[in-house]
């Protein structure tokens, strides 16, 4: 496995239908293997969002797209490869049922792979339902990589390929590069790093705003048995959106935990003991990647993901936290993750739906309803900024479906 030479610059996520081959190109590139849940490796599905890191090269003296790699040696002649720079790779679950998962990784991508099979018919429901949901929240920085292809014809990959083309001829994908490939026999993954490179720039951060941070995971790292002396702090996964964070910083999340007395959520405060990046530990983190922060919380509170959809910053500075929610909305014509097409109604006054805002998801019940504008009390608060945005989800046929978006006013 290759070493990180320093933090990641840039989260790219995976997207597509379920059993397309997303983790396992995520793991042709990084050589990790990003679903390692448990339940994940009996399924054989990614359950959780899974991440894992990659440093990229190029060599000066080779022509692309084989000079692309991931080694400071290229793989072709041997010589010293350039250092490109360092990505997060997020890997998100494809199954329906699932949609919320990818969601929450959507909320801290900043391209994606699009992965579609060549093995099958164009689109699955969640390939049109991923689709959706990037567009909708605005991700514009997309590569497409038709995998399988070792498992079709050269006339059933070209019929796949036309397929692809007219399916995403009126979105935000109509000319993002559609790369053949197969993951699994690790053919043309030089040609999808490439692509990245090209097609998925990195941000522009502003590391002197104050930090803030979407909550994608949260751990307890300590071993079962371990005394009460060597017990370590809870750890929180994320990725930064701005500002940087140092050790021994006063950090604060919210909307925090729920206290009886005031029958109000209250924010967590706790003090940055460590800093882990896929380059190892270090003194201060700045935006872009995946970051881990380790902190002197009771281990209860972070342990199986408690602390996901927190926002975390410095004390004072996060955003407002919600209650209820104003949101200028607009749906889609027909609902998207289900093989026929079912027209969208309004959202009408006491409907219940459901909410992904940056990481977190939240169930309301809408008590307004005017001119595209709906009112929504909450059921779990949310911290948010003004003008953020939704993902809206209605329930049809027993699952939540993606039905449109909102912007907070």
């Amino acid at each position: 496995m290759q070493k990180i030479p320093r933090q990641s610059e840039i989260n790219i996520g995976t997207a597509g239908h379920v059993d397309h081959g997303k983790t396992t190109l995520v793991e042709a590139i990084t050589g990790i293997w990003a679903s390692s849940h448990s339940e994940e490796l009996k399924r054989g599905i990614t359950i959780k969002v899974g991440y894992a890191d990659a440093a990229f090269y190029r060599c000066p003296s080779c022509p692309p797209p084989s000079n692309y790699s991931t080694s400071p040696k290229c793989p072709k002649c041997g010589g010293k490869a350039e250092f490109l720079r360092v990505v997060s790779f997020v890997d998100c679950p494809g199954h329906e049922a699932l949609m919320t998962n990818m969601l929450s990784g959507a909320a801290v991508m900043d391209g994606a792979v699009f992965v579609i099979a060549a093995d099958e018919d164009v689109p699955r429901p969640q390939t049109r339902e991923h689709l959706s949901a990037l567009q909708m929240l605005g991700l514009k920085h997309i590569v497409i990589a038709q995998n399988k292809v070792d498992l079709v014809s050269e006339e059933e990959a070209l019929s796949n390929f036309h397929k692809i083309k007219s399916f995403i001829s009126d979105t935000v994908t109509r000319d993002a590069p559609i790369i053949p490939i197969s993951a699994q026999q690790r053919l043309n993954i030089d040609t999808v790093i490439e692509a990245i490179e090209k097609y998925i720039p990195t941000p522009e951060r502003d590391v002197n705003a104050s930090p803030l941070m979407y909550v994608l995971r949260s751990f307890d790292i300590n071993k079962p048995g371990t005394s009460v002396d060597e017990l370590k702090g809870g750890v929180i996964g994320g990725t930064l959106l701005q500002g940087e964070i140092e050790l021994e910083d006063e950090i604060e999340l919210r909307p925090g935990v729920f206290d009886e007395d005031t029958s109000k959520c209250e924010p967590i405060s706790a003090s940055v003991v460590s800093l882990g990046t896929s380059a190892g530990l270090v003194k201060k983190v700045k935006p872009g990647g995946l970051i881990a922060i380790g902190t002197k919380l009771d281990p209860y509170m972070t342990k199986g993901d408690a602390l996901v959809g927190q926002v975390l910053g410095k004390p004072g500075s996060l955003p407002p936290v919600h209650e209820k929610l104003t949101l200028d909305i607009a749906l889609f014509e027909v609902a998207v993750g289900v093989p026929e097409m079912v027209k969208i109604e309004k959202i009408k006054m006491n409907e219940e739906i459901r909410l992904n805002i940056g990481t977190v998801v939240t169930l309301g019940t809408v008590s307004s309803v005017r001119d595209g504008i709906i009112e929504v009390n909450l059921k779990r608060p949310v911290c948010a900024p003004i003008n953020s945005r939704a993902a809206i989800s209605r329930r049809i046929a027993d699952r939540w479906r993606l039905i449109g978006s909102g912007v907070i006013k």
